[in-house]
């Protein structure tokens, strides 16, 4: 097999054993790489006689496949994920609220490193940053997804309603709205996007100054919306609406809307959908571990409503939350209705990449192995037990596929993970500083925790 150094030419020729289009996966492909573009897709033979200046790298047993999009997680998380385990619903007001609130600039943006890279080890090419509530994070991020090298679609939180600022918060926070579109304006891998936690934290004004600028500057507005039965019951005693109803009200719904869980969907709003434009960052991985529904993501589909896969910051392992996907889908609806298929395969590969990238607002960027697109895109091995012999690969890399199978991951054409490290830096230094970092903030952190560890739950049902 190659190694580092057959990847660190300005321009590339790879012929991998298979390459994952939009259509599926082909044979006898040949891709090139120049300038952090794919500038050539297609048939081996003829692509090697167009580039004969090329030495063609030559990647037996290997897919060549996008990088898959995580289209809604909170990277300044990292430090405390394993703290919401067995934790009921509404965690963020009990643990990540205090938590971010506490961080230290320096942990925030360690914090953020030690996700970016978890996300590449786990086929992630793409993060979808929901915004921190860390008042010194947002910069803390950009600087840990450029060392890392992951693209990041970072948001900037803008709740005016108990803001400490008062009458005061929305001038300051549309100006600083503005100039966090303008700084990354032409950033290679920061795409600027602006947030509101939840629609009832912010007033009227100013959901439609937020999504109006998102609009003019061609980016994502993002909030939480009808991800748990209090969330909805508290915008309804707040404002006399449910959350997507509220958005519409506001015009804060419309293409650039990434609505984050919406599992509590009721057919009103999924007509507001179809008839005003969002998309949905569909979580199943956290419906499993602290949601209160599961959203019916086929019917989405068959709706013609745009949705993507995001991990939520539970674990960024892309091939496991495509198989969370179809499983719950599954579990949830298919098996009642004798649907055997439930997407196919497919139906997740292609939401998790190329749809993905296209409800994340970033269709025009990544997600596919398309001329003319950045090159985010993995190599995996094939060359294993699991997928021997191979009879539906699209099917199997759902199912029975997994990121140790992740030789090389390329971000914006450049080798940033090889077998699972980064190939410029040193990770094993973070995780020291991880360590000697996490404990002190933590512990600073008025965090309140319902359940017990495991092992103290053990011991209480022992006795």
């Amino acid at each position: 097999m190659n190694n580092l150094s057959t990847f660190a030419a300005r321009e590339l020729l790879l012929v991998p054993e298979q390459v994952m289009r939009k259509d599926g996966c082909a044979s006898g492909q040949a891709v090139v790489v120049r300038d952090g573009r794919f500038v050539r897709v297609g048939p081996a033979a003829q692509v090697r006689a167009e580039f004969p200046q090329l030495r063609p790298v030559e990647l037996p047993q290997r897919l060549l496949m996008p990088g898959l999009i995580d289209a809604h997680t909170h990277l300044t998380q990292a430090l405390g994920k394993a703290l919401a385990f067995g934790e009921p619903s509404e965690i963020f007001r009990r643990i990540w609220v205090p938590m971010e609130q506490t961080l230290r600039p320096e942990a925030a943006y360690v914090s953020a490193k030690l996700a970016a890279l978890e996300a590449l080890r786990g086929g992630f090419t793409t993060v979808v940053d929901a915004g921190t509530r860390s008042e010194e994070g947002l910069d803390g991020i950009a600087r840990a997804a450029h060392e890392v090298g992951v693209r990041c679609v970072l948001g900037l939180t803008c709740n005016d309603i108990g803001h400490p600022a008062g009458d005061d918060a929305y001038p300051q926070l549309v100006k600083r709205a503005e100039q966090h579109l303008a700084q990354y304006e032409h950033d290679a891998l920061v795409h600027p996007s602006l947030a509101i936690s939840i629609p009832e934290v912010g007033s009227d004004r100013m959901l439609a100054r937020v999504s109006a600028l998102v609009r003019e500057a061609g980016r994502i507005f993002q909030t939480h919306a009808n991800e748990h039965l209090v969330a909805v019951e508290r915008s309804l005693v707040a404002r006399g609406l449910r959350p997507i109803e509220l958005l519409a009200a506001c015009d804060a719904l419309h293409p650039s809307t990434l609505l984050a869980h919406a599992t509590l969907l009721t057919p009103s709003e999924l007509a507001l959908l179809q008839r005003q434009g969002g998309a949905i960052a569909y979580n199943p991985v956290a419906s499993a571990w602290k949601g209160n529904a599961v959203l019916d993501a086929l019917q989405l589909q068959a709706q013609g409503v745009p949705f993507a896969l995001g991990t939520d910051g539970t674990r960024y392992d892309a091939f496991r939350l495509l198989d969370a996907a179809e499983s719950a889908q599954r579990y949830t609806y298919g098996i009642d209705r004798g649907d055997s298929s439930c997407g196919a395969g497919w139906t997740w590969l292609d939401h998790g990449t190329h749809r993905g990238a296209v409800a994340c607002g970033l269709g025009a960027v990544t997600g596919a192995i398309e001329e003319g697109l950045a090159a985010d895109f993995l190599l995996l091995d094939l060359d294993v037990p699991e997928l021997a012999p191979s009879w539906d690969l699209s099917w199997e890399v759902v199912r029975l596929a997994d990121r140790s199978q992740v030789e090389a991951v390329f971000v914006n054409g450049q080798l940033r993970l090889w077998q699972g490290w980064p190939t410029d830096w040193d990770a094993r230094a973070l995780l020291a500083q991880v360590r000697a970092i996490a404990r002190e903030d933590i512990a600073r952190a008025p965090i309140q925790r319902v359940h017990p560890t495991a092992d103290e739950h053990r011991r209480r049902h022992a006795g």
